[in-house]
């Protein structure tokens, strides 16, 4: 259909050009010869020349076009939590590594168990000895349900940050203009769900401790009272009968 259109267009243009050479010709000039063909050649030659140069200029234009979706899938998100998010998981580590009395580590936890919560009391220990055990236990158990509460409170503080946090994520990810801003964007709430996770790992970790430092006071309250027991009831060999000389 389109090389039709253009055959009109080159029949026109070649009768109009014969037309306009036998007007204007003199009565007594001879008659201009025209090569009709070859004109025809020309037009078509043209046109496909022209054909060309639209084509290629799509090309350029398809090329700016894909240049531009890939600056704009490359652009990085204007938006980024990493920074408030690494303080926050800072500062519950901090509140962590705070405990007191025992601290985690293992080294420490193994001394502590050997020295203030002994298996057995082979030996009886003196009053005030007993007693100073028994208030460091009453002391790590109290300290350990403060620990506790402090983490607790940590977490809860940062519900308020973390809610803004994903509401600013959010809106940034609906209005990305490219691929790499959605997925930044994306990344950024995934290491929110993480730092979510890492306070709730320390609330559990803060009570377990506090559970397991009540239990073992209570276990060596006991202990410590089978011991006592065991001491009062062990008299030696009792009352021995003998003579005795009333009257010398």
């Amino acid at each position: 259909m389109r090389n039709s259109s253009i055959y009109k267009a080159v029949f026109v243009a070649g009768f109009g050009t014969l037309s306009s050479i036998v007007v204007s010709a003199p009565a007594h000039a001879q008659w201009a010869v025209y090569d009709g063909a070859a004109h025809v050649q020309t037009v078509l030659i043209a046109a496909r020349e022209l054909q060309q140069v639209n084509q290629q200029a799509q090309s350029l234009l398809n090329e700016a076009t894909m240049l531009e979706n890939q600056a704009r899938n490359l652009a990085n998100l204007p938006l980024s939590v990493l920074a408030p998010l690494e303080q926050s998981i800072e500062a519950t580590k901090q509140i962590v590594g705070q405990a007191q009395g025992l601290s985690y580590n293992l080294t420490s936890i193994d001394q502590a168990f050997t020295r203030t919560y002994p298996q057995a009391l082979a030996s009886p220990s003196s009053a005030a000895q007993m007693t100073a055990d028994a208030q460091t236990r009453w002391q790590n158990a109290r300290g350990a349900y403060q620990d506790e509460l402090r983490v607790q409170t940590g977490a809860v503080q940062n519900l308020d940050a973390t809610r803004s946090q994903i509401d600013s994520l959010v809106t940034s990810s609906q209005a990305a203009s490219g691929a790499l801003q959605a997925a930044q964007s994306g990344n950024q709430l995934t290491a929110l769900q993480t730092r979510q996770l890492a306070d709730l790992t320390a609330v559990i970790t803060a009570m377990g401790r506090a559970q397991a430092l009540e239990g073992a006071r209570q276990v060596e309250s006991e202990e410590q009272g089978r011991a006592q027991l065991a001491n009062f009831l062990n008299y030696g060999a009792g009352y021995t009968p003998g003579s005795a000389q009333m009257f010398h």
